[in-house]
Formats: structure tokens, C-alpha cells, sequence
């Protein structure tokens, strides 16, 4: 199928969330697919988490800000960026969709974790790659991404406002901080109350009864 249809297709699909849609949400997956709804989940789908509002706003900059034609392809086609350490085709691509104007999410993918969840996206694996909406780029060639992002209908030149500064790079899986272990008890000083001895006095240790104790 032709790129145009597929994206034209979505679009009209999508025409009427955009003009009614107040809120969207960005749906993660328990296998870790990304979706966009302007419907909010049920309680049928407890191992999805939800945020809501801008789903490509970066910090310091609203999407509701950025210019209406950037607004609409971004809403519409969001653009999530995975990159790792010391890739320099991932710093191309990166450098490309700044120039053009493009707001996109960056996810890193460093751990062996993150790895596998990228896998379950992308099956081979490939960095950078990128989602546009439904579509996957693999890889970056400045000429596919460059015909993805004209039908999705981003503008062919920036037209971002100079404040624009695009968000973070984020890690793909969330660290989690474990809560600090609770500290291990000491053992008691034998003698002492703590120690289960509760009959021992001090002053009945005497060399015939070493341990104090009374009966």
C-alpha cells in the first residue's frame, strides 16, 4: 500500500477525535505498545498506565502553543525517538528532526531490559528507530523519514518558536527506586532486658553464680 494511503487513511479515521477531542490520553501496553485515544481506559484494563493532556509536549513548551499545522501532525502522528550511548546515526536523526521542527519523545534504550522491551516493538532490534504514530521507522534514512513525516503533514521547514525546547531524553523502563531495608536488630548485650533475660540483677553476679540469675 501506497505511504500517502496508509497515512491519508488514518486521518480520516481520525478527523473527527481531533476536532471534538478535549483530552488525550497516551495508553502504554503491558507488552509496551504505545496508543493515543481520546477516550480514557476502563477498569478492564488495570496494567495500562495513562497519562494525560499534550502526548509530545515537551518541558517548557505546550503543544498548544506550537503553531496549528505542527499542533495537528503531532497530535494526530505523535513521534517517540528511540535512541542508546554512542550512536551516531541516533545523533543525525535527532539533529534532523530538530532542524526540521519535529517535537518528538526520546526514549533511551541502555539495559538489557530495556532491550527487550524495545525487541517486542521493533523484532530486529535496529537503532535509532522511531514510531510515527502506527507507522515503524527502522533505522534512519534522512529520505524514508523525510516522506513519513510529509504525509503524516508535518511542515517541510521548522516552524517551531524559538522558545521551543524539546523534552529530556527518558529512559524506555522507568527506574524504580526500592525502598531502603529496614535495619537489621541488634543482637541484645546479654544481661540486658531486651535479651529475654528478665530475672538476671547485676549485682547477683557474683564467681559462684556468673549469670545472675534467680530463681
Amino acid at each position: 500500500m501506497a505511504l500517502g494511503s496508509i497515512l491519508v487513511g488514518t486521518a480520516l479515521a481520525c478527523a473527527t477525535g481531533w476536532a471534538s477531542a478535549q483530552t488525550v490520553y497516551r495508553i502504554v501496553g503491558p507488552d509496551g505498545r504505545v496508543t493515543f485515544s481520546d477516550r480514557a481506559p476502563t477498569s478492564d484494563t488495570p496494567s495500562q498506565s495513562v497519562s494525560t493532556g499534550a502526548v509530545t509536549e515537551p518541558t517548557g513548551t505546550r503543544l498548544s502553543d506550537l503553531p496549528l499545522e505542527v499542533k495537528q501532525a503531532a497530535t494526530k502522528y505523535p513521534l517517540t525517538f528511540y535512541t542508546s550511548k554512542d550512536c551516531g546515526a541516533c545523533d543525525t536523526a535527532r539533529r534532523y528532526l530538530l532542524t526540521r521542527g519535529v517535537p518528538f519523545t526520546e526514549k533511551t534504550v541502555i539495559s538489557n531490559e530495556e532491550i527487550q522491551a524495545l525487541r517486542k516493538l521493533n523484532p530486529d532490534g535496529t537503532i535509532p528507530f522511531a514510531t510515527l504514530g502506527a507507522q515503524h521507522l527502522s533505522g534512519f534514512n534522512e529520505n524514508d523519514w523525510s516522506a513519513y513525516l510529509d504525509a503524516a503533514g508535518y511542515p517541510a521547514q521548522s516552524k517551531l518558536p524559538s522558545s521551543y525546547r524539546p523534552a529530556p531524553a527518558q529512559p524506555l523502563i522507568p527506574k524504580v527506586i526500592a525502598p531502603a531495608a529496614p535495619a537489621a536488630a541488634q543482637p541484645a548485650a546479654p544481661g540486658s532486658p531486651a535479651s529475654g533475660n528478665q530475672n538476671v540483677e547485676p549485682e547477683r553476679v557474683t564467681p559462684s553464680n556468673p549469670t545472675g540469675i534467680v530463681f
